[in-house]
């Protein structure tokens, strides 16, 4: 697969991570702490960086909030972007207090001078501005032109408000358009695509649960990154934001865009399954997230056919009636008891680099 269109975007750095120019897709997430509680948000960082968050987004609303991103930034690793809506004065705020990069909608944070100070400000410190637009806040005027959200719509008001950047004299812009309707999502970034070379940050808005918002998150981030588009992503879930960087890593990994990470297969169990699959599925998932390996692990719950089924994994396990088999390549290398099934995959891993 090749990268049609990102490998030709324009590289702009966020602290310390590039995107765009054919650099990997980075994977941002949001805080859903008060900024200003700088524990409980420094926290949240971490724990997004532990499971493999690049970039992270924090709203900015108010004062104590811009101040308290200095703060925040000598606690985490990775970079921090400001997320401003209406007020210019937080932007520039959030600017002077570090932000590795801020999140604007141009045409709602005032008038040509408001936006002129924030750019200016910007530029001083080379910090990249992320135009955002998404279904919920075009203008009156583009609603009146097409008649409805549409792709269209959403291109041109994005193209717009990066144009209003660019003749402030700054070319540092990520662009950001979103709807929470899969296909829409995906035919405004392939008209983007091709209109504009700006790095651009992807993703499903408003997308749902954990369980509905990762399927409609794969459904259209899988289009989209498919065809060659993005730079950066982020699946918008209500939950916690770790379960966002678990499945954008999925989805990254699945299309071949990430060559890091373990991935697990399981069968869907049937009448001869005689062990807690479910659960051993599970742990298993949980498990495998500490090491970098790029291997495939099965876990299987049939003794009879886990051998067959698991021949294209790396390594796996089956298990049923109390005995339990550990698996490479398809071949059988030991027996044990059930319940040793889960720590003899362990002791594997531990020591994967040796074995192979």
């Amino acid at each position: 697969m090749t990268g049609k269109y990102r490998d030709n975007t324009k590289t702009v750095h966020i602290g310390n991570v590039a995107i765009g120019g054919g650099n990997p897709i980075a994977v941002q997430s949001m805080t859903n702490t008060r900024t200003q509680d700088i524990g409980a948000t420094v926290r949240q960082i971490l724990d997004l960086e532990a499971a493999g968050c690049q970039i992270v987004r924090c709203t900015v609303p108010d004062a104590e909030a811009a101040g308290a991103i200095s703060a925040i930034k000598k606690e985490i690793h990775i970079p921090l972007v400001a997320d401003i809506h209406f007020d210019y004065k937080m932007a520039i705020a959030a600017i002077e207090n570090g932000a590795d990069k801020i999140r604007i909608n141009p045409g709602n944070i005032g008038g040509k001078d408001r936006i002129r100070e924030v750019v200016a400000c910007a530029r001083e410190r080379l910090v990249p501005i992320r135009v955002g637009v998404n279904s919920g806040s075009l203008e009156k005027e583009i609603l009146e032109k097409y008649g409805r959200v549409t792709p269209e719509g959403l291109v041109e008001s994005a193209l717009d408000k990066a144009a209003m950047i660019e003749d402030c004299g700054y070319e540092e812009i990520v662009i950001s358009i979103k709807s929470s309707d899969v296909l829409t999502a995906v035919r405004a970034h392939e008209i983007l695509a091709e209109k504009t070379s700006y790095p651009l940050h992807v993703g499903i808005t408003e997308a749902g649960t954990v369980y509905s918002g990762s399927i409609k998150s794969a459904i259209g981030l899988g289009i989209i990154l498919y065809e060659g588009i993005g730079d950066t992503i982020r699946v918008s879930l209500t939950g916690d934001p770790v379960e966002e960087i678990k499945a954008a890593n999925l989805i990254l990994r699945d299309l071949g865009l990430m060559d890091s990470g373990i991935e697990v297969v399981s069968c869907p169990t049937c009448g001869r399954t005689k062990i807690d699959l479910i659960g051993l599925a599970g742990e298993v998932e949980t498990l495998v997230q500490k090491y970098p390996y790029h291997i495939k692990v099965a876990v299987m719950g049939c003794a009879v056919n886990g051998p067959g089924e698991a021949r294209e994994a790396d390594i796996g396990i089956a298990g049923g009636d109390g005995e339990g088999l550990l698996i490479k390549k398809g071949r059988i290398v030991r027996k044990m008891k059930e319940d040793e099934l889960l720590d003899a995959l362990r002791q594997e891993l531990d020591n994967w680099n040796s074995t192979v």
